[in-house]
């Protein structure tokens, strides 16, 4: 088996982190608390309602979809999860089978060992015993390796916020479950194609169904082995690749596989973040020279201008009194010649 480019980016940038450390924020060799819960997606019996992407946004208390249930439109581009949208449903083609479309909705998977959790340095991500992973915002130093590591492409980042970004995703609807309800996608699921409950009995769930129906369904459960297994694992009726998911992924938990790279991984990937801050750092003094060269260039020019204006309003000034002076010179001398005319007639 083999791991993804962006699985291999994600893990050298772990273990480029967490060298020398025994524990940074990772989960390695993590197993599982038992009766951890998950959901199961059925997508076999997903229609692409976009239920569930209605039901996140109001128990997240996020702005309305963008575009309205019914409007299919949405489907013409394959989307990821934003900032306001925590979960997205898009629309594949089977082009194995009859080329019918077939929807899968995507969001954080609550792996079992985040990677998210191993790349963090200061240990904003928590593996809970329920089974949600959860981000803790006030410890977040917004370094963005998590959004980098993840290789299910689910967290997004804050970047129109300029004071207090955060790293947002679904949180499995933690606060839900620890008052004992269902998490909002699977309570709005109108085809009960979100299935919620304990991990064990999910993985059971989907036997028993790849089991009574084996020819609706791929002999295999997403996720429940996938980089050391996920939270919310993926049933379907064609190979995972048509439903944009990675096939070719190790089920060794990435934790573990960054753990592995750090005999290999040059030494520039290690500074790497420090070379980028040092070289974003001098691009930004080097912008910031060039502005003031210009305010400084632009000063010195409105005052050329306005030092010219004051000599140019000078001469003309002095231009004006001198004809004023010899105009009134010339009706003086005027008015003498016309007097003395008068008195000799």
């Amino acid at each position: 088996m083999s791991i993804s480019r962006r699985g291999f980016i994600g893990s050298a940038v772990g273990a480029a982190l967490t060298a020398g450390t025994t524990e940074a924020g990772t989960t390695k060799n993590f197993e599982g608390y038992p009766g951890r819960y998950g959901l199961l997606h059925d997508t076999t019996l997903c229609v692409g309602c976009r239920s569930c992407e209605v039901a996140c946004k109001e128990v997240n208390g996020l702005p309305p979809v963008e575009k309205p249930v019914g409007d299919t439109e949405i489907f013409d581009s394959v989307r990821r999860t934003t900032d306001t949208s925590l979960t997205v449903v898009n629309r594949y083609v089977d082009a194995e089978g009859e080329g019918t479309d077939v929807y899968r909705k995507l969001q954080c998977m609550h792996c079992n060992e985040p990677c998210c959790a191993t790349v963090c340095p200061v240990h904003a991500f928590e593996k809970t015993p329920e089974g949600p992973v959860l981000y803790h915002a006030e410890l977040c130093m917004g370094c963005r390796y998590c959004v980098m590591a993840c290789p299910y492409y689910a967290l997004a980042y804050e970047y129109e916020d300029p004071l207090k970004p955060k790293v947002m995703r679904c949180t499995m609807c933690y606060d839900r479950i620890k008052e004992g309800l269902v998490p909002g996608c699977a309570e709005a699921c109108p085809m009960g194609a979100i299935t919620f409950g304990t991990r064990e009995e999910l993985i059971e769930v989907a036997r028993e169904r790849i089991r009574k129906f084996p020819d609706r369904y791929i002999n295999h459960i997403f996720g429940e082995h996938e980089f050391g297994g996920t939270s919310w694992m993926i049933l379907a009726g064609q190979s995972f690749g048509t439903l944009g998911l990675d096939e070719g992924v190790v089920s060794e938990p990435l934790p573990a596989i960054a753990t592995s790279y750090l005999g290999v991984v040059p030494l520039v990937i290690t500074i790497y973040p420090g070379l980028l801050m040092g070289v974003y750092a001098f691009n930004k003094r080097q912008q910031a020279v060039a502005k003031e060269e210009r305010e400084a260039a632009v000063t010195k020019a409105l005052a050329d201008a306005e030092e010219d204006n004051k000599k140019k309003m000078a001469t003309a000034a002095e231009r004006a009194k001198k004809d004023k002076e010899r105009a009134v010179d010339a009706a003086v001398k005027k008015a003498l010649a016309e007097s003395q005319e008068g008195g000799a007639s």
